[in-house]
């Protein structure tokens, strides 16, 4: 891929521009990242066989946790790992380009919510601050920063402090992005209830442990209420992502357009299903073309004709097939 394609990933602005270029990304990949080749030739593709981005193999989610998946030679820039219970049972994401993951997220956010500079950026995410080589955190570091506001900045478990500071903001009428995980922002609401009326609330999901786990619907109407707000905004990424989808509520999620949501059918994971069905979600993600892009994650949803797409589960780990389709 050279610079002039890669570049190009950030200005798709048509389907057709999106398939041609990941089936540029599926052949460079293909060549230079030795797993995604062997993966895919277990299964009988290769660029030569593949002519549509729905005959493209998705690399399982899990091999992030035994194998190095890159696609260039070069050192990593960063190396970011997931969260779990033991060290060998966590994902790691050799970043090449760690450019490419600021160019992702600083666009997609602002095809959502326009320019990062508009906001004061609050974050409540105590367990990913508690841990090393959160992509999460590097994401919103950066747009803590980027936001330039004085008041932007982490909070990790004084939820007095950061129920003053909303109060304040509020107060001036700032516009005001509150990013949290689960679990933090359920203890937020249950302390220190308050009505907000300039601020954006933001769940990325996860009690990490800390609560029981709840639906999402459930989780949005408890918030809802503590806040007085109508609608409770989601972040949807991961560790092995370098782009993000959004969703401005009821768990509708869109993605920026280098990247896209499919469904394939859980007793066949080389069929991708259609509009409506329930299935594992694959992603497509062109921002990460130096590692793997067409990705099979542990999630359940639906995908929609008008192009967004809902989150309804994860697999059990007995549900998960297409794994063991090689032994490296």
């Amino acid at each position: 891929m050279n610079s002039a394609n890669i570049q190009h990933i950030f200005s798709i602005a048509t389907p057709t521009e999106f398939e041609l270029l990941a089936l540029k990304v599926f052949g460079f990949q293909f060549k230079n990242n030795p797993v995604y080749q062997t993966f895919c030739k277990h299964l009988g593709k290769s660029p030569s066989n593949v002519l549509h981005v729905d005959e493209i193999p998705f690399l399982p989610i899990e091999f992030f946790k035994t194998h190095k998946i890159v696609s260039s030679p070069k050192k990593p820039d960063a190396i970011f790992e997931s969260s779990g219970t033991t060290a060998g049972n966590t994902s790691k994401h050799h970043v090449t380009d760690i450019e490419l993951y600021r160019q992702s997220y600083n666009k997609g956010f602002a095809s959502f919510y326009g320019p990062i500079e508009e906001y004061c950026v609050l974050a409540l995410l105590p367990s990913y601050l508690e841990r090393e080589g959160s992509s999460l955190v590097y994401m919103v570091n950066d747009l803590v920063a980027r936001s330039k506001h004085p008041d932007s900045g982490f909070y990790l478990y004084d939820l007095k402090t950061l129920r003053e500071k909303l109060a304040q903001l509020e107060k001036q009428r700032t516009k005001t992005l509150l990013i949290g995980v689960s679990f933090a922002l359920l203890d937020l609401a249950e302390q220190h209830p308050m009505n907000l009326k300039h601020t954006i609330i933001m769940e990325t999901g996860g009690m990490k442990g800390r609560r029981k786990e709840l639906i999402r619907e459930e989780l949005h109407f408890i918030l809802k209420n503590a806040f007085g707000v109508s609608k409770i905004h989601s972040e949807y990424g991961m560790t092995e992502l370098l782009s993000q989808a959004y969703s401005s509520g009821d768990g509708l999620f869109k993605c920026p357009p280098w990247m896209e949501v499919m469904t394939r059918n859980t007793e066949d994971p080389l069929s991708i299903q259609p509009h409506g069905k329930t299935g594992g979600i694959n992603v497509i993600d062109l921002a990460n073309v130096y590692s793997c892009s067409f990705i099979a994650t542990q999630d359940l949803g639906k995908t929609h004709k008008n192009g967004t797409f809902e989150i309804l589960g994860r697999f059990d780990h007995s549900d998960i097939r297409g794994c063991n389709l090689m032994a490296l």
